[in-house]
């Protein structure tokens, strides 16, 4: 024996899903370089986090260049 199905209206399945929007994220700037990041993240442009050097970016493109001319060579 089944039971009578009840009858879910788009007010009450509105209210269920209010929650789901996403929410915009609010950017702050980096202490050193004023670049927008996201909180708690290291900021991509110069490498700091909580005002230190985290990564030396610099550095990193060297390496990079020196790699990418490398496959190139061979």
């Amino acid at each position: 024996m089944a039971l009578p199905i009840k009858h879910h209206n788009k007010h009450s399945k509105g209210n269920r899903r209010s929650h789901h929007a996403l929410k915009k994220v609010n950017l702050t700037k980096c202490g050193k370089c004023e670049a927008p990041i996201m909180p708690h993240f290291m900021c991509k442009a110069c490498g700091n986090y909580n005002g230190r050097t985290v990564i030396n970016t610099g550095a990193r493109a060297e390496k990079a260049l020196k790699k990418k001319a490398n496959t190139v060579k061979k």
